[in-house]
């Protein structure tokens, strides 16, 4: 019997725009309406392109696993934000791809995020004592501000490299270059988000390039020290270039991520009074500065965290580009095809999931692990080679955040509340979220 390949479905929308604004206002229900009438494979218009979209654990494990190094990493996301995150870990492929993985591995081993979580505890606990409770605190621009602070300790080595005033600076840079992603002129046009990006990154490059010699010279414990002095098994180290590649998109990637699912966390247990209790209990039975591997042994606080980056996972999509023709589930995809992996439906499909829309932690215990179903059913950190090299230092982090918080302070959310979410860049309630928050 003989194999039949054909090309994917296209779903046709206005030129050039396509499909980008049904994205930016409900990517879930614009990813449903997809799979439903176009299959786990079609095409669509979105940001001036044509894009293969690939829905559903199938088609998303086809590229993350990439059996024939048929999917680019660096080129899809080259296309959203390259200009801004330019050869940061996850825009490299293949050889070189695994040559800078293989040397920064040496900043994320156990001993080393072990290091990490402990300088985080003084520092959470620190920037939450300036936190002023109130009947509409707006959690997700506090997080925000609080997770920066934190990269800048444990990424940077300390406040002291900056005034708090380059470092909103900083943070304004950050939030510029990672909202280009959806945007529709891309060019250096000044009063677009291009334009704010380009500049944002210019101002990246000079802060982070500033700090090198002294950071090559007297190096601390902070991971840009760390990134400065890391070799692989044959001695071969970073440039000055890469360190400052690397450090503009680690810490884009640090922050902004563990913002949103803290944030998540936080709504979630604000609606769910039962489970912020169960998660306080776990978190007062811990010593003040809990160790890595007590973190590790949280299981509610775990579960609460599966369920929230199940919800919202804070990378939603992952841009890829073929290299050369390749095919998933029959259908044919050609070379040089811009390819989006639309991870997010898989995390709500009720093929995968029982009432998907449910907050249910339980799904995640040993007794159920409705995960398991589907390898690729629960990808929130990717999958593949280019699978989050930082996912456990974010885990002991937002853990660290949430046990401090849920030990200084209780909160509620109304239970009809539904986060207004933006999907210009990485998902941010637009709203700021509020809850309310009282110091216990």
């Amino acid at each position: 019997m003989n194999h039949i390949t054909q090309d994917p479905p296209r779903r046709r929308g206005l030129p050039y725009v396509g499909s980008t604004l049904d994205y930016v206002r409900d990517p879930l229900t614009m990813m449903r309406t997809q799979y439903d009438g176009w299959g786990p494979v079609s095409e669509i218009d979105f940001i001036g392109k044509r894009w293969t979209v690939l829905l559903g654990p199938d088609a998303c494990e086809a590229a993350l696993r990439n059996a024939d190094k048929a999917f680019a990493s660096g080129e899809g996301w080259g296309y959203l934000v390259g200009p801004f995150f330019d050869r940061g870990l996850m825009l490299l492929d293949f050889e070189e791809h695994h040559r800078h993985r293989r040397i920064m591995q040496s900043a994320f081993t156990r001993d080393r995020v072990e290091g990490y979580t402990a300088a985080l505890q003084p520092a959470v606990i620190e920037g939450l004592a300036r936190w002023k409770a109130g009947a509409r605190f707006q959690a997700y621009p506090a997080l925000k501000e609080l997770t920066l602070d934190l990269a800048t300790e444990v990424f940077m080595g300390g406040a002291d490299l900056a005034s708090p005033d380059e470092l909103d600076r900083v943070n304004q840079a950050f939030i510029a270059c990672v909202q280009s992603a959806t945007s529709l002129v891309r060019a250096n046009v000044p009063g677009t988000r291009w334009g704010r990006a380009m500049r944002g990154r210019r101002l990246l490059e000079e802060f982070f390039g500033r700090h090198l010699a002294a950071k090559r010279s007297e190096p601390g414990d902070d991971l840009f020290s760390v990134l400065c002095q890391s070799e692989g098994d044959d001695g071969e180290r970073f440039s000055d270039e890469d360190v400052v590649n690397h450090m503009i998109f680690l810490l884009m990637a640090a922050h902004d991520t563990s913002t949103i699912t803290v944030s998540t966390v936080m709504q979630q247990l604000g609606q769910h009074p039962e489970w912020q209790q169960r998660c306080r209990e776990e978190a007062l039975a811990l010593p003040e500065r809990p160790t890595m591997a007590e973190l590790d042994a949280l299981v509610d606080i775990d579960l609460v965290m599966k369920e929230s980056l199940r919800l919202v996972p804070p990378v939603p999509v992952l841009a890829r580009k073929t290299v050369k023709e390749t095919e998933v589930m029959g259908h044919r995809i050609p070379a040089d095809r811009l390819v989006a992996v639309m991870v997010h439906l898989s995390h709500h499909m009720p093929e995968l999931w029982t009432d998907p829309e449910r907050f249910d932690p339980e799904r995640f215990a040993d007794d159920r692990r409705d995960d398991k179903v589907h390898r690729y059913a629960w990808e929130p950190f990717g999958g593949g080679v280019h699978k989050c090299l930082g996912m456990f230092f974010a885990g002991a982090e937002v853990k660290t955040i949430l046990v401090h918080l849920l030990r200084e302070f209780e909160w509620s959310v109304d239970p009809e509340y539904r986060a207004p979410m933006s999907y210009t860049s990485l998902p941010f309630p637009k709203d700021g979220q509020p809850v309310r928050l009282t110091r216990r």
